[in-house]
């Protein structure tokens, strides 16, 4: 028996059903008589729970072993594993910086989706990784990868990715094991058996043709009549800007977003008229005005934990059929800023003092942590009920504010176009300061208001160098720095109250 085991690595993240295709995959070879063993090793992978599964099947039939048993391994060995699978392209990768995928033995079947790690949301800027440097990386690695966009798959075929890379490993030829008999055990599961033969059968098809890069996918957006107006280059970043403020507010706003594009295009093309740069700061603008316009507020939040489309991507996710029940329960923690952005400017303004003269006096800020069940009649209209509130959101405070600041950035971007494209140039790559949401939205703002007011005589250089230091440096250290070089004054400092703790009274209990 100096035959080696099969050996089949796969690593899920949490809720994509990793335990069952582990399951299923040893009931596979069982039925097929072959003596197989599994084991799960749990992890962390930054964005959810990760669980590295390690299956073994020794290649000869257990009736051809005489009664001999053979042993088998609970951790796999670094270069000796046949086939990996992966749901997501960073936990690929990270099978493979543990040395798991060899050039000489190991297949690779990687899906092409991501779910962000912790570094990459946290980066002010575009902090995600490469995919096509990784895929390129995973292919050099391995003996052959396959890459394709298994969750996408599952999403048409109403499953957990789970059914998906079941899949693909029938389809990898490493096991001896014929399409019926991998099927058979799926249907003798009792759950979600004809969703999960769905998403079987798409793995096998794209087994045969995803032996691709990063495959792409467009879907064209809905185009209204105003979008003629724009010249190709920047068309389909307009259209997708429009559909965007349609589900934000309403056609109005949509018209709005077109004007002010349309207000930097007619700048563009004075001072470069031959269209030498392809309309690079119109389509930038565009591009981060889209984003911008588009805020996360309390009333975009509930619409979209209340959208029919959301209801049925979570039942996909977790594999429910037509007549089980999901829970849902949402969690959320408003504080004043939140609140006082949904009222008018003066009862918003007067509100947001209070909070801070509060603050100031040592206070902790006020939140109300709340689980709302989004499933039930109550949770579902009261998310509803705020989702409505978007027809009063022009008379709110964050409207007002969000505005009078994206007209100030595009006041400079407009004036920078007047006289030289470099700078204007920047100053609409300086949109993309402006992310997330809370405090680091307060802070990009900041950031960039101070760059606008105090770098606009400096240069193209100056602001590039401010922004990317911004971007760079959370703290704000790296942007000081920045501003001084190039003669400007450093960012006002932040007033933070001083909180004075009592000192514990001396314990009266001497131990001996």
């Amino acid at each position: 028996m100096d035959q080696q085991p099969i050996a089949i690595l796969i690593g899920a993240l949490g809720g994509q059903g990793g335990g069952v295709l582990a399951e299923w995959l040893v009931e596979t070879a069982t039925r097929a008589g072959y003596i197989a063993q599994g084991t799960s090793i749990p992890g962390v992978a930054q964005r959810t729970g990760a669980t590295t599964y390690y299956v073994e099947i020794h290649p000869i039939p257990a009736a051809d072993l005489d009664g001999r048993r053979p042993v088998l391994g609970l951790y796999p060995l670094p270069g000796c594993v046949d086939l990996v699978i992966a749901s997501e392209l960073v936990e690929a990768l990270r099978i493979v910086q543990n040395g798991m995928v060899s050039p000489e033995r190991t297949m690779l079947v990687a899906s092409t989706s991501r779910a962000l790690t912790t570094i990459e949301k946290m980066s002010q800027g575009d902090g995600r990784l490469d995919s096509e440097r990784l895929l390129s990386v995973a292919r050099r690695m391995s003996r052959r990868l396959v890459a394709f966009d298994m969750d996408d798959a599952a999403r048409q075929a109403g499953t957990v990715v789970s059914a998906v890379m079941f899949g693909t490993i029938a389809a990898s030829g490493v096991l001896p094991f014929a399409r019926e008999q991998f099927e058979s055990v799926i249907r003798d599961s009792g759950v979600g058996v004809e969703a999960s033969l769905r998403g079987f059968a798409r793995a096998l098809v794209a087994m045969n043709i995803a032996d691709i890069p990063v495959p792409t996918t467009f879907s064209a957006p809905s185009v209204s009549q105003q979008l003629d107006r724009f010249p190709p280059q920047v068309r389909d970043i307009v259209a997708l800007g429009v559909e965007r403020q349609i589900a934000f507010q309403d056609r109005a706003y949509a018209d709005l977003y077109c004007a002010r594009v349309e207000r930097v295009l007619a700048e563009e093309r004075m001072i470069d008229p031959q269209s030498v740069h392809g309309l690079a700061v119109t389509r930038e603008t565009a591009r981060f005005l889209a984003l911008w316009m588009a805020f996360d507020d309390v009333i975009r939040v509930a619409d979209q934990k209340s959208r029919t489309s959301r209801f049925a991507r979570v039942r996909g996710e977790v594999g429910a059929g037509e007549n089980d029940v999901v829970r849902i329960v949402d969690y959320f923690k408003p504080g004043v800023p939140e609140i006082a952005g949904m009222l008018p400017p003066s009862i918003g303004g007067r509100l947001l003092q209070w909070d801070r003269e509060r603050q100031q006096r040592g206070k902790e800020p006020l939140a109300w942590p709340l689980h709302i069940r989004s499933d039930s009649v109550t949770g579902f209209l009261l998310l509803r009920s705020l989702a409505a509130m978007k027809r009063l959101r022009r008379r709110s405070a964050r409207y007002v504010q969000e505005q009078s600041a994206i007209e100030r950035w595009l006041d400079a971007v407009v004036s920078a176009a007047r006289i030289d494209w470099p700078l204007a140039m920047e100053f609409a790559l300086c949109g993309r300061l402006v992310k997330g949401y809370g405090a680091t939205n307060e802070r990009g703002k900041r950031n960039l208001a101070h760059i606008l007011d105090h770098l606009a005589q400096a240069g193209p250089i100056a602001v590039r160098e401010a922004r990317d230091a911004a971007l760079a440096d959370e703290g704000g250290k790296t942007l000081d720095e920045t501003l001084q070089r190039h003669g400007a004054p450093v960012r006002p400092v932040s007033a933070r109250p001083i909180v004075w703790a009592k000192r514990p009274r001396a314990s009266s209990y001497i131990s001996r």
